[in-house]
């Protein structure tokens, strides 16, 4: 499809590298020309220098043959306008608009219909209810949802003395008690698409496929269960925080916001009223510690400043402190936490652009198309559902004879109500969805390109 990313920031910068791999024809509109030739250098795009909302960059962009605009600038206004003017001069045109700003949300559904928008992303909101997610099963580094909730890709660290230290994949069931299979493995910076003879060592960062109904006894049997989190500790005052504070009182938990700029905190106090909000200095150590660092549940860092969070996190973690979730940007800083056992990591911009992709995906609409892809391994994998029809090749065949291509394994199948974490006697059939895990260096479009 032809798509016009209107905004070249870090969202449209994860946009764009995700749509390239899925074979999508992308133009970026931006005003800054730097940004332009950089990304004209990295990837393969179209480039037109201008004001997206404007007419005449629109055209320059070709926007009467584009099947999809999203407005991804830092203005919401200016989102709008794009989509609107857009929208004007291609009606049959698709349009996404970023829009942050919290006054807006109860316009949202106004918006959409009278704008016609065909839908509106918040990465704030997506990132505080992926961290809510996130401290649900405070035991997992990462979480994934597959076949309508069904099945879940988790993240794990073996780490040393770990019940899964030392143990050949053949032999998990052992120890987990529950069916599952591992998809992935992050180890030493290279992803790994493992067989069963595969073995597990400290430091190794796994993936596994599991019943949403089995994770909390995969985590009692896996020896490696949190303790429930009651107590959170919230860094940082933006707009994620005012969200997930919110879900965090509606789950009845203690909240605790430090935010060091007056008139937000004085807001936040207003609009939050169940929660302890704290005006100081979150990065001051001696300060976190006056405010109880020791008896927080979790912590998540969620200042503006990458580094911030990042040393905060280290901090967190080397108090003690059960649970630390880290909001990071900056995509090449997902690679760092490979290294450092310090919990869970969210970035806004990533979360945002995946749920883009997943709307261009069901504007494909075609059989065999991806359903659904999530990036995991920081990055490195990607999980995949497809939906089997009557063109999908090796129909009815058991896996251990079907030619999949070097890097793939197909984690999970369901059928009707039935989830299978298969083995290599399973098949499936017309009818039936597939997860598919593949690294990056391995294209995949459709599920017929799983095979040789």
């Amino acid at each position: 499809m032809k798509i016009i990313i209107a905004g070249d920031g870090k969202v449209g910068l994860a946009l764009t590298r995700q749509l390239l791999h899925e074979g999508h024809e992308v133009t970026i509109v931006d005003s800054n020309p730097g940004v332009l030739q950089a990304n004209m250098y990295q990837y393969d795009v179209l480039a037109v220098q201008g004001n997206a909302a404007t007419m005449e960059a629109l055209r320059q962009a070709q926007v009467q043959k584009a099947d999809l605009l999203i407005a991804a600038t830092s203005a919401d206004e200016i989102n709008l306008l794009c989509c609107l003017t857009a929208k004007k001069m291609n009606s049959r045109l698709h349009t996404i608009a970023r829009v942050r700003n919290p006054d807006y949300t109860e316009q949202l559904f106004f918006m959409r219909e009278e704008l016609g928008l065909s839908m509106t992303i918040n990465p704030e909101l997506s990132a505080a209810r992926e961290i809510f997610h996130l401290l649900q099963f405070p035991s997992f580094l990462h979480r994934d949802s597959f076949a309508k909730g069904r099945v879940e890709i988790v993240g794990l660290r073996v780490d040393e003395g770990s019940r899964l230290e030392g143990v050949a994949l053949h032999q998990l069931y052992k120890i987990a008690q529950v069916k599952v299979l591992v998809c992935a493995v992050l180890r030493a910076g290279e992803v790994i698409i493992p067989d069963g003879s595969f073995e597990l060592k400290k430091g190794d960062r796994i993936f596994v496929t599991a019943r949403a109904v089995n994770l909390a006894q995969l985590i009692k049997n896996l020896g490696i269960a949190k303790q429930k989190i009651r107590r959170v500790m919230l860094v940082g005052g933006g707009h994620i925080s005012f969200y997930l504070a919110q879900r965090l009182l509606d789950a009845h938990l203690s909240v605790k916001i430090i935010e060091q700029n007056p008139a937000r905190a004085r807001f936040l106090a207003e609009n939050l009223p169940g929660a302890a909000v704290v005006l100081g200095d979150g990065s001051s150590q001696s300060f976190l510690e006056s405010e109880g660092l020791d008896e927080a549940d979790a912590l998540v860092s969620l200042t503006g400043i990458d580094e911030e969070n990042i040393v905060l996190s280290m901090y967190a973690h080397s108090q003690g402190v059960p649970k630390v979730v880290t909001k990071v940007n900056r995509l090449e800083y997902n690679r760092m936490f490979e290294a450092l056992d310090i919990g869970s990591i969210v970035s806004p911009k990533d979360l945002c652009s995946a749920l883009i992709a997943r709307y261009v995906r069901g504007m494909q609409n075609k059989a065999g198309k991806i359903l659904a892809l999530h990036l995991i391994a920081e990055g490195h994998a990607a999980a995949m559902e497809f939906r089997v029809d009557e063109n999908t090749r090796y129909r009815g065949v058991a896996l251990k004879d079907v030619p999949l291509r070097r890097g793939i394994l197909i984690s999970c199948i369901s059928r009707g109500a039935d989830t299978i974490i298969p083995d290599g006697t399973s098949s499936f059939e017309a009818g039936d969805t597939v997860v598919a895990v593949s690294t990056l260096d391995t294209p995949v479009l459709q599920m017929n390109d799983l095979f040789d």
